[in-house]
Order: structure tokens, then C-alpha cells, then sequence
């Protein structure tokens, strides 16, 4: 890092955008004592946000697989974010398998990433004992963790209000109507400034069975269709994998079905699973799939988190607020005008 002129820090502060970039950005301002207002264009369902259809995995370990390591870097430092602000985020860890036809790509997926543990198939079903003598092998990640979106989104605006910022839902508020330094975390509604900005599409199932409990994200190696299945309490699971190259938001047959054959493999309860919900979100991505923090004058647009909002929104936030209180430059991830 290095350091460079910033605006006053003492100027009220707006931002645009109450998904997990905004609200992290919105709790950390005003933690700091600066006057925040959160602006959101829709209603505090947030039913239109990309994190409404996140899968919450905080898994920077897992993600190194295929991911440059600014992203692992970032992760890990967010990992300490969500413990210090929500102690109570599930930190179960995350766990890695593959049938021995695919043993190749597990090997694969072993080499690139680190911090994990290997287990043999007794060493699976004492952590998952739902998953007693389905795989011989799997990579457990001990530091990981996830949190369920829809549930957590509100929590962030509950503890942005605590601390003593202001959220304003239905709020069509444009960057240049607003006092003070902007920060704009619109994600693909910034394609008006943010050149290269494009949509990824992410699509997921949510299912239903009592037959079947998980403590943590597991992970399904497979040449063709890798899958995670992620627990979201009280017997649901939801399900994700596509990295879609498309804007459209909703679910092909063809992903559905690769989908539920996917989560099959991994147990076969989940075949008679009920389906509760179909959806897909558009994740924002620049063309190497890496965040930015573009810094002007009077304004900062964060974007570009791709599939890792969860994971990097924290310390994204965290760099942010370092620029503005001690103008400290992360060069991999911040741009000056």
C-alpha cells in the first residue's frame, strides 16, 4: 500500500446501493463516527439484489482452485470482519469431495488450494454423518464459513442503524443530487461510468428433505458439472454451481437438471427432495474478474466483486475506509483518477 491525497474526512457520506457491498461500506462508515446515509432503490426485501440469490460461501481457501490470490488474500481478511461484527456466523468449515472416477480433478483441486485437511471415507461420516459411505475421499477446509444472504442482509441494516446510520429504501437517489463523498456500490446499474462491467449469471435451487442434514458447504468435484450444496436450516438446501455467461435471470432446463443430478450423486434422498424455489442472479464482473475501487473526486465505485461479494464486501469496505482516513492505496484492487 501506499499513500495519496484524499477527500475531507469529515464530509457526510452517500451511498448507493444497499446490497452486501453498500451495507458493509454503510456499517464500517459509520462505526468510524462518520454521518452515512445507505440509499437502495428498492424496498428492504431487497428482493432485486444480486444478494438475494448469493450462495454466502466465505470460502477464500476453496476459491484459490480458480481465482487469482488477491481474492484468497482479501477473503481471509474478511473472514475476521464477520467474526468481529456477527460472532454468531457459522464457521463449520467447508468440505471437498469427489467419486474416484473424478479422482483426477480432486487431485487437481487439492494441489491449488491450501488450509485444508485430507479425510478417508471414515473421517467424512464423522463430520457429515448424512454422508456415511458415499465418498472414499474429501478435502476438508477448516477456517471456512457461510452465511444464509436474505437472513444476514437484514442484520447489516439492523447493526448500520445501531450505529447510528440512516438506510433510505425506494430511494432513486443519483450521484450527483447527494452531499458529501458519493460511494457508488450499485453493482450493474454503475454501466453508465464503469466500462466493461457485465453480468455473470449465477443460478440455484432451493430444495427441501428431512432425510438429510449438512453442517457446513460441501463441494462435488466433477468434470461437468461441479456442484455445492449449501445447508440452510430447518431441512433446506440450497443448491448452485453455473457461472453463466448471459443476462438473462432465469434457470434453463438443462442447468435445472444438471442441478438436481448433481446434488443426486451426492446423496440420494435428495432425489425425492421437494423444490421450494428456482432463481438466478446477474453477478457484476469486469472482464478479469477482479473488484475495483475506482477513486475521483467526491466519488468511489466499488464493483466488479463477481461471485465473491460475500466474501470480499468486508474488506473491501475495510480498504475503502482506510483510503479516506489515512490515504492508504491497495494497489491490486484501488485505482486513482
Amino acid at each position: 500500500m501506499y499513500q495519496t491525497s484524499r477527500p475531507r474526512g469529515d464530509s457526510p457520506v452517500s451511498i448507493i446501493g444497499a446490497g452486501i457491498a453498500g451495507a458493509w461500506h454503510a456499517l464500517l462508515f459509520a462505526e468510524a463516527g462518520r454521518a452515512v446515509t445507505l440509499h437502495e432503490r428498492s424496498d428492504a426485501a431487497m428482493t432485486e439484489s444480486t444478494s438475494h440469490w448469493a450462495g454466502g460461501m466465505l470460502a477464500p481457501w476453496c476459491e484459490a482452485e480458480s481465482a487469482e490470490p488477491a481474492i484468497s488474500r482479501l477473503g481471509i481478511r474478511s473472514l475476521d470482519l464477520w467474526r468481529r461484527h456477527f460472532p454468531k456466523t457459522p464457521f463449520n468449515g467447508s468440505l471437498v469431495v469427489a467419486h474416484p472416477r473424478d479422482r483426477a480433478d480432486f487431485e487437481r483441486f487439492a494441489r491449488m488450494t491450501s488450509g485444508h485437511r485430507r479425510l478417508d471415507a471414515q473421517g467424512i461420516g464423522e463430520l457429515e454423518p448424512s454422508l456415511e459411505g458415499r465418498f472414499r475421499d474429501g478435502l476438508f477446509y477448516p477456517g471456512e464459513g457461510h452465511v444464509e444472504p436474505r437472513r444476514v442482509l437484514p442484520q447489516l441494516h439492523a447493526a448500520i442503524e445501531r450505529a447510528g446510520g440512516a438506510i433510505r429504501f425506494g430511494s432513486e437517489a443519483e450521484a450527483g443530487d447527494l452531499d458529501g463523498l458519493v460511494i457508488d456500490c450499485r453493482g450493474l446499474s454503475a454501466r453508465d461510468r464503469e466500462r466493461g462491467l457485465r453480468g455473470v449469471k449465477g443460478e440455484m435451487i432451493i430444495i427441501e428433505t428431512p432425510e438429510v442434514e449438512l453442517a457446513r458447504p460441501v463441494r462435488l468435484i466433477h468434470p461437468r458439472w461441479p456442484l455445492y450444496v449449501i445447508p440452510r436450516g430447518d431441512g433446506r438446501f440450497m443448491l448452485g454451481a453455473t457461472s453463466i455467461e448471459a443476462e438473462d435471470t432465469g434457470v434453463s432446463v438443462r442447468s435445472a437438471l444438471e442441478l438436481l443430478g448433481a446434488a443426486y450423486v451426492v446423496h440420494p434422498a435428495f432425489g425425492e427432495a421437494r423444490i421450494v424455489e428456482f432463481g438466478a442472479g446477474l453477478r457484476p464482473a469486469f472482464p478479469d474478474n477482479l473488484p475495483k475501487i475506482r477513486i475521483e473526486p467526491e466519488r468511489i465505485t466499488v464493483n466488479g466483486l463477481y461471485r465473491h461479494g460475500f466474501l470480499l464486501a468486508p474488506a473491501l469496505a475495510e480498504l475503502t475506509l482506510a483510503y479516506l482516513a489515512r490515504g492508504e492505496i491497495d494497489n491490486e484492487v484501488m485505482q486513482c483518477a
